[in-house]
């Protein structure tokens, strides 16, 4: 691991300024269907774009992947950025102020910075590999939770889209059987902002039964550096390949996983 990667946080948090004046001052404006129940607005294209010239321009070697765009540059060296320009887009058309963008920068497979602006919420996270996680300049805790019945759970949105019965049994199983063991449940609608607040021990964890790195690799960075677990479904390491998302504390998780396998895999 050289310097060079975590040097590029300054440029993360510039580009997070300038999708977070962007959310702030714009309307949603019109709406484009992604498929079943998905959709991108006009404030989702015009972040993605600025903050994708602004990396093309300080960053030119490193590549892009973008939810709306998809990727661009050179996706054979080790290094990648991903953006999500809004990140809870169904609740920022709706002026629920749950939303945020989430910058990841990903090297060989795992985030190594990451910057995560809530625009509504006036709060900014950051971490960068072996620095720490802050909120502003304040460094933040993942929590200390050790009893299963005392955490507050949030869990991914339901899915939509090809697939998304089956899916949602396993979803509803696994809501089902937390909410006889934890103490509540909560659905935000941001995978940016359940990772976030993990990351600053507002939530003891944070299930997201999917992994897509424009939702997760910031937050991933961030909640491992304030502390968190941050693991797959099956127990290993979370990568930009696993199947899900799941953080937590470290006296937590395997309960957890004890919950994800019964309903995934019928054992626990």
């Amino acid at each position: 691991m050289t310097d060079a990667p975590t040097a590029l946080l300054p440029v993360a948090l510039r580009a997070a300024e300038i999708a977070s004046d962007l959310v702030r001052t714009r309307v949603p404006g019109l709406l484009t269907a992604k498929g079943d129940r998905d959709m991108a607005s006009e404030v989702d294209y015009a972040v993605e774009r600025a903050v994708r010239d602004y990396l093309k321009e300080r960053t030119p070697d490193i590549a892009i992947l973008g939810e709306e765009e998809g990727i661009s540059g050179d996706t054979a060296g080790d290094l990648m950025w991903a953006i999500d320009p809004v990140d809870g887009t169904a609740n920022f058309v709706r002026n629920i102020p749950l939303c945020g963008f989430s910058l990841g920068l990903i090297e060989r497979g795992r985030p190594v910075v990451g910057v995560i602006d809530l625009p509504f919420l006036g709060t900014r996270y950051h971490a960068a590999q072996h620095t720490g996680a802050y909120l502003e300049d304040r460094r933040i805790q993942a929590s200390m939770t050790t009893d299963l019945k005392d955490a507050i759970v949030a869990i991914g949105d339901y899915a939509v889209g090809e697939g998304a019965e089956a899916k949602n049994r396993q979803r509803i199983a696994l809501t089902e059987r937390l909410a006889a063991n934890v103490q509540r449940i909560r659905m935000l609608g941001s995978a940016a902002i359940d990772l976030a607040w993990v990351a600053e021990g507002k939530l003891d964890a944070s299930i997201t039964l999917s992994n897509k790195p424009w939702d997760t690799a910031a937050g991933v960075i961030i909640a491992r550096e304030a502390g968190a677990m941050v693991i797959d479904k099956d127990g290993t390491d979370h990568t930009l390949k696993s199947a899900a998302t799941i953080a937590t504390t470290s006296t937590l998780a395997n309960a957890f996983l004890d919950h994800i396998s019964y309903c995934i895999f019928g054992v626990s």
